[in-house]
C-alpha cells in the first residue's frame, strides 16, 4: 500500500519541475553516492552504456505522451481509446512500483 502522501508529493515535485526549480542545483548530473552499492554498479554501468532506463521511467513517459495526445484528440472515439491505454499504462506503472517498493 502507498503512503497516503505520495500523490501530494508528486504533485509538488511535478510544479516545482515545471517552475525550474531543480536547475543548477549543487550536485546536478551526478550520481547519489548513498544510493550507490558495489552490486548495484555493475547493473548502472550497464544500463548507462546501452542507454537503458527503468521500466518506471519509460511508463511515466509513456503517460505523458498519452496525456499530450490526449488533449489532440480530434473526436469522443479517439480520446476514449487514449484514456483507455492512460489507464492501462498507469496500471503498469502501479504495479511496477508497488513491486520495486515491495521487492526492490
Amino acid at each position: 500500500m502507498s503512503h497516503p502522501l505520495n500523490a501530494a508529493i508528486e504533485m509538488a515535485m511535478n510544479a516545482a519541475e515545471r517552475a525550474d526549480e531543480f536547475k543548477n542545483l549543487p550536485g546536478a548530473g551526478k550520481p547519489l553516492g548513498f544510493l550507490a552499492t558495489p552490486k548495484d554498479a555493475v547493473i548502472d554501468r550497464l544500463m548507462k552504456e546501452n542507454q537503458a532506463k527503468p521500466l518506471a521511467v519509460l511508463l511515466k513517459n509513456k503517460i505523458a505522451e498519452l496525456q499530450k495526445a490526449l488533449k489532440s484528440a480530434p473526436n469522443e472515439d479517439a480520446r476514449r481509446a487514449v484514456m483507455k491505454e492512460i489507464a492501462d499504462q498507469q496500471l503498469r506503472l502501479d504495479l511496477e512500483l508497488e513491486a520495486l517498493r515491495k521487492y526492490g
